[in-house]
């Protein structure tokens, strides 16, 4: 017979307790305070935990398990269950179950623990210079995921068998880090590291971290296999090593990403806040945009004032920036112009052969691309441009649950998109270019991976995409309809820019908000496009209350390339013809055009004829960029935009804010002032920002008389700019309302996906239907 006061507790745990060392830690427990029963884990990414025992230990068990979980651990629910004991004896792990009741977060991968980093510099230690050294707090995740659960057999370490060593410490249930951590391994029987030559030739090496790093030095280019794809690295200090790599690379101006070896390293070319030192040191381990200081090449960033700086993340990466001369090198995406990374071998052998001079590979599969993440401050907070390696696939709760699941395809450029069901949104790694066919497959892939993950339907999911027809998500998300029998839902593109935002701050799904959206362009629902807008918003609809003069766009995407082209759209609203050309003129601008005068010629005619309408303020800023001469031409997306920030390095100068006429602010008018305008080239670029945020800010104030919003939401791909929200901010300082910008997604379209989704949360059932 039991004693009285013997109870028995089943326990499910969610969040990220799968690859994280949660099993061990609860056999630990249990074994600690004498507890009989069992945990294992289950489909869904959660963990089953089984107890028996006195009272009185239980509730030190419990208490335990959420004051003492290891350290990448999150618990996001636990649910407790009391039921009859069963009078088992002992404690065991039991093998992995394929029910799913709850539903947990795929694991993100995490950067290299404190623990692993003193291991491989300690030659007494048998993971000494080991390249991959890991265990349960550390190392890859979802880059080697094949499926749920997350167990050794679903990654890419299943290649590996353990050694005896590796098997007596993941037996070992008092070896703390690596009882029962499905990654581990060592260098007797863990992956390989080799090198070769760019002609594929095997380098002979006793120690390819060294060899590579003396490569380095001497100025050679290398592509080196990481943990989500390869990086192609070179010394940054030195300006023809960076220009041989951009002439090889094909990228004339695209800002390149660094590595260096710890923050004090960092300190010595960039002005570290203490906001970005706890970003630069945090598990995630992102890309950090700071200003940057003399030392590093200006051809790192050409044209602009801050630098994205990383530290090492994996024992590798440590290891080579300690035995490189600089302790930091260029460590930028390994692919070819306008490819996705590579991550296999046989794919960095084919296409980045005629980048590099050596390869640092290994024989680890990939098994999910993930880039690294990029982060920059935006005044004071912190705001995301690209989220990948650290942060995805982790979910985001939605303020609401959803009637039915969704499956989000996002928009076009930077893109990302994201499977959501009940209260939960899973976005997908950045995903890039959709436009590029490489891209778009995996767009496709990473959608049927999360759908399978968490159980998810298409055939009983809502499937929803932006509204221009012309994107290549868009026809994706078509034929995925079409094959399921699903329902299609379209989402305005702006509109789910401001439901990203209202999802991050968990705004009740029956109210509406003020919202501002800022961007290159969007289709908006007159067939126009977009890219300026003030609205009115909730969750499942919107009012458009107030935009940005559209503008003549001459030549379409092509303006988007040469925003002199953007500009003579502009002037041609309130100049004629040969004033347009004598200022082109004048200011040398018609060099910014591949058929100089010829082409200024057409683009006035197309501009005074038949050509794309768009209150788009990202076009604006091009516009103004080469209005200043600042930057003629877009080799990367948002180049002239930030490089216009980057030059607002002066003060603001006694102009009025662009006049708003009804609910349109007017951009021609505020242009035509510029040109007259007196100051230097930074003085105007700094107002020019400065007061089409005030503006903006001005618009929005309106509603903020007759209303009781407290907040106005801001997003989209310009809402980075900290000069624009500064401008927001003032307009609207007597109103004491907060401006909330996004900081779990990017602003930009990599957070599009996100509003897609909570478009969804009490969108009408009868329409999603129809």
């Amino acid at each position: 017979m039991p004693k009285e006061d013997h109870v028995a507790l089943n326990i499910r745990v969610s969040g990220i307790v799968q690859g994280v060392g949660f099993r061990p830690f609860i056999h630990r427990l249990a074994s600690r305070y004498r507890l009989a029963g069992y945990v294992r884990n289950m489909g869904g990414s959660e963990v089953e935990i089984r107890v028996e025992g006195n009272n009185s230990s239980i509730s030190s068990f419990l208490k335990a398990l959420l004051d003492e979980k290891p350290p990448p651990a999150r618990l996001e629910e636990v649910l407790i269950e009391f039921t009859q004991p069963d009078n088992i004896e002992g404690f065991s792990i039991l093998p992995s179950a394929k029910e799913a009741e709850l539903y947990s977060m795929i694991p993100p991968d995490f950067s290299i623990c404190d623990h692993c980093l003193a291991e491989i510099y300690d030659s007494n230690d048998r993971h000494y210079r080991y390249a991959f050294n890991s265990c349960a707090w550390c190392g890859p995740r979802f880059s080697m995921m094949r499926d749920v659960p997350y167990d050794r057999e679903k990654t890419s370490m299943i290649e590996f068998k353990l050694c005896e060593d590796c098997e007596r410490e993941y037996k070992d249930r008092e070896n703390l880090r690596r009882f029962h951590a499905q990654g581990i391994s060592c260098p007797n029987c863990g992956p390989k590291l080799w090198m070769e030559g760019s002609d594929g030739e095997k380098v002979e090496s006793e120690d390819p971290v060294r060899d590579a790093a003396r490569l380095l030095d001497e100025g050679k280019i290398l592509a080196i296999r990481g943990l989500g794809g390869y990086h192609i690295a070179c010394l940054a200090t030195d300006d023809d090593v960076v220009r041989k790599l951009r002439e090889r690379k094909r990228r004339p101006s695209k800002p390149f990403a660094l590595m260096a070896l710890n923050v004090e390293v960092a300190e010595r070319y960039a002005v570290v806040s203490e906001m970005a030192r706890n970003l630069l040191t945090s598990p995630e381990r992102p890309i950090v945009l700071m200003p940057s200081k003399e030392g590093i090449s200006e051809l790192v960033a050409p044209g602009l004032d801050l630098i994205g700086i990383m530290l090492p993340y994996t024992a590798l990466h440590h290891m080579l920036l300690s035995e490189v001369r600089d302790k930091i090198l260029i460590m930028t995406s390994g692919n070819e112009h306008n490819k996705p990374m590579c991550t296999s071998v046989e794919c960095a052998r084919e296409r980045l052969s005629p980048i590099v001079d050596y390869f640092l590979h290994h024989n680890r599969e990939i098994v999910n691309r993930v880039d690294d993440s990029v982060v920059r401050l935006t005044g004071s907070r912190v705001t995301m441009l690209r989220r990948g390696r650290g942060y995805a696939p982790m979910w985001i709760r939605l303020p609401s649950t959803l009637s039915k699941p969704v499956i989000a395809f996002g928009a076009e450029l930077q893109n990302a998109g994201a499977v959501a069901f009940k209260d939960k949104a899973v976005l997908t790694q950045f995903i890039g270019d959709t436009d590029e066919l490489e891209n778009l497959e995996f767009l496709d892939r990473m959608l049927k991976f999360f759908s399978n993950v968490y159980r998810i339907e298409p055939s009983e999911a809502i499937i929803v995409a932006d509204m221009h027809k012309g994107y290549s998500s868009r026809r994706l998300a078509e034929s995925w309809a079409l094959a399921h029998g699903s329902s299609f839902i379209e989402v305005q593109h702006h509109h789910a820019h401001i439901c990203s935002v209202m999802v991050e701050e968990r705004v009740d799904p029956s109210r509406r908000v003020l919202g501002i959206a800022v961007d290159g362009l969007g289709m908006g629902d007159d067939g126009t496009l977009w890219g300026g807008e003030v609205m009115i918003a909730s969750f499942s609809d919107y009012e458009r209350v107030g935009h940005l003069r559209p503008q003549p766009m001459p030549g379409g995407d092509r303006a988007t390339i040469y925003p002199v082209r953007m500009l003579i759209g502009i002037l041609s609203t309130f100049m004629s013809d040969d004033e347009i050309l004598d200022l082109l003129r004048r200011r040398d601008l018609l060099k910014g055009l591949p058929k100089g005068e010829r082409e200024a010629r057409i683009s006035l005619a197309q501009a005074r004829g038949s050509c794309p309408m768009i209150s788009s303020l990202g076009r604006v800023l091009d516009a103004i960029s080469s209005l200043l001469g600042i930057c003629l031409e877009r080799t990367y997306e948002g180049e002239p935009a930030m490089k216009l920030e980057a030059a607002a390095r002066g003060s603001l100068l006694r102009m009025e804010p662009p006049e708003i006429r009804g609910s349109v602010i007017d951009t021609s008018e505020f242009i035509e002032r510029l040109l007259g305008a007196e100051g230097r080239k930074e003085d105007l670029a700094y107002t020019s920002i400065y007061l089409l945020g005030y503006s903006l800010g001005e618009l929005v104030s309106r509603y903020l008389n007759r209303s009781d919003y407290d907040s106005v939401f801001v997003s989209g791909g310009a809402a980075v700019n900290s000069i624009l929200i500064k401008g927001i901010e003032d307009s609207l300082k007597e109103f004491k309302v907060k401006v909330k910008l996004n900081s779990m997604v990017p602003a930009g379209d990599g957070g599009i996906a996100l509003g897609q989704v909570a478009s969804m949360l009490w969108r009408d059932l009868d329409e999603i239907a129809n």
